[in-house]
């Protein structure tokens, strides 16, 4: 499919300084229309907003899936390249799926990346900062029959980001959830899906209210194990193994999850996936066999956890600073994004230069 380019008459100039996380966007966006069972005019267009009809199913029924991705520019040579975008690509699809909509064929999906960056290229920050790429698929069809929709809009948008959390890489305070849950066993929580991210807002909100940076959430059965954070996975590290909950169709399969995981193995050290109890995880941070406890995620990276609020009290982690496989990680990982790491090149794309997309 060949992708049309109408540029920005009047684009603004690209920000310095604190570009905070997912207020700043590029002057260009990707769309691209499925109608008539088959999707039709990729094109990039001036950054604007879109006019839906006020039965548009998506507002009504939240039939919509997105993606979070970054790219990076390589300090030596100022070329630009994204971090695994297969990978994003191929859940994106899966969330297609399972949310009844259509996939978008990977070398459109590919294309599209390509050429959005490469029209605004000269957004994208230096690294550690990185430009935020968000895909995102809406149903549009005006009719409130509670069915699937005929009609949908594909696009992306994108813009510079600086850390996710204010804080940096201070380590978190998180707050164990006890009452609310995000999804259950046969829900959507494997999908990137708005309402999974919606029902996270409320126990946040509480959570920061009482000073906490996050929450944990727990799984839906039993409220007794630990499942991923508000908007990332979790990982505890122990002498002999660092533990995690496996991906399935309650926890959604992070890219910086997976990668982590590899770095790991690289490393020679012990990736468990199974489901970690929470009091077991209290209880070993108190005796000290609980030696690290990390985020990871697309926008946060690798970030140590510092404090876990559970059952009225808070339980320091180890001596509540960022441990040495915490920030072992986090730099490995931050140098392949930057371009300055011989680790695993092949999950590295270069986003090709003007004229060559």
């Amino acid at each position: 499919m060949n992708i049309s380019v109408t540029k920005n008459p009047n684009p603004a100039t690209p920000p310095t300084g604190n570009f905070g996380f997912g207020a700043i966007f590029t002057p260009h966006m990707f769309v691209m229309d499925y109608k008539d069972g088959a999707w039709q005019d990729p094109r990039i267009v001036p950054y604007g907003p879109f006019s839906l009809d006020p039965a548009a199913k998506v507002l009504h029924y939240g039939q919509e899936i997105f993606e979070g991705m970054k790219a990076y520019k390589k300090g030596d040579d100022g070329s630009v390249h994204m971090f695994r975008p297969d990978r994003n690509i191929r859940r994106f699809n899966i969330s297609c799926g399972r949310m009844r909509m259509p996939e978008v064929d990977p070398d459109v999906f590919m294309k599209g990346l390509d050429l959005l960056i490469d029209v605004d290229r000269d957004w994208v920050p230096e690294s550690p900062d990185a430009l935020y790429i968000r895909p995102t698929m809406i149903s549009t069809q005006p009719s409130l029959g509670v069915k699937a929709s005929t009609d949908y809009v594909f696009y992306i948008i994108i813009g510079p980001v600086g850390s996710y959390f204010a804080g940096g890489i201070n380590p978190l305070k998180l707050r164990v959830e006890e009452k609310y849950v995000r999804s259950a066993p046969g829900g959507t929580g494997f999908a990137k899906t708005g309402g999974n991210y919606a029902a996270s807002l409320l126990p946040i909100d509480l959570a920061q209210a009482e000073g906490y940076d996050n929450i944990i959430w727990l799984d839906a059965r039993s409220m007794k194990y630990v499942e991923e954070m508000g908007a990332m996975n979790i990982m505890f590290v122990y002498e002999d193994r660092i533990i995690t909950a496996p991906a399935g169709d309650t926890i959604l399969d992070g890219v910086t999850r997976d990668s982590v995981g590899v770095l790991l193995g690289d490393t020679g050290r012990t990736w468990v996936e199974e489901h970690p109890a929470i009091a077991e995880i209290i209880a070993d941070a108190h005796s000290g066999k609980l030696k690290e406890v990390f985020a990871c995620g697309t926008a946060a990276v690798v970030t140590p956890v510092g404090t876990i609020h559970f059952q009225g009290e808070d339980h320091q982690i180890a001596d509540g600073g960022e441990g040495p496989i915490t920030k072992e990680m986090r730099e490995t990982l931050c140098g392949i994004h930057a371009g300055d790491s011989e680790h695993h090149p092949e999950w590295i794309h270069k986003v090709p230069e003007s004229g060559n997309v």
